[in-house]
């Protein structure tokens, strides 16, 4: 029985030894590289509000107009246009959310097909814009609801690129400059 417990303690020791080693490291880490793909010139999309002005919600296109330095959603009816400087985008990043369509909704109503129709749920994805514009002084937060995973990525991609944002997280931000000439003194 000593010679059993004696030689089961001895492994213990020399199980224990191997696993304390020190992790061997490749000499050359792999890069994790994500490249998106670039980043059509227009995009459909459907403005969900948040600009001064424009309360309802409309379908358009978005674009880059980089000649004049601005995001620039054209409604589908001619009048109506909204613009955003790129120096007035303070924030930017994309969000997911889950929604029931219309139609399973409806669905959802009818005895028979009620509880299955109840669980349908369609994931929806937003370009979602924090902004402040230096003219005035007029902020607020906007979104865009655009097709697809892969081009929501490779907007917020070439927006952070146009207008000069970090990213932080899964959020790209705009370092705020202190610019001493623009301090407001306070009122006594």
């Amino acid at each position: 029985m000593k010679l059993i417990s004696t030689l089961l303690l001895l492994g213990l020791f020399v199980t224990g030894a191997f696993a304390q080693r020190p992790r061997e490291t490749d000499p050359q880490p792999a890069q994790k590289t994500q490249t998106t793909a670039p980043a059509p010139k227009s995009v459909k999309a459907k403005y969900e509000g948040g600009v001064f002005g424009y309360r309802e919600t409309m379908e358009g296109t978005l674009l880059f107009d980089d000649e004049n330095k601005r995001l620039l959603f054209k409604d589908k009816k001619p009048p109506k246009e909204i613009h955003i400087p790129y120096e007035a985008i303070t924030q930017a990043f994309a969000d997911t959310q889950k929604r029931r369509p219309a139609a399973a909704t409806v669905a959802s109503h009818v005895p028979l097909y009620g509880i299955p129709a109840s669980f349908i749920r369609t994931k929806v994805r937003y370009l979602t814009l924090q902004y402040l514009d230096p003219d005035s002084g007029v902020h607020g937060v906007t979104s865009f609801r655009l097709q697809n995973k892969d081009v929501l990525a490779s907007w917020l991609e070439a927006l952070a690129n146009k207008t000069g944002m970090t990213k932080r997280g899964d959020i790209y931000i705009k370092k705020r400059v202190d610019d001493s000439s623009k301090v407001v003194p306070s009122k006594q």
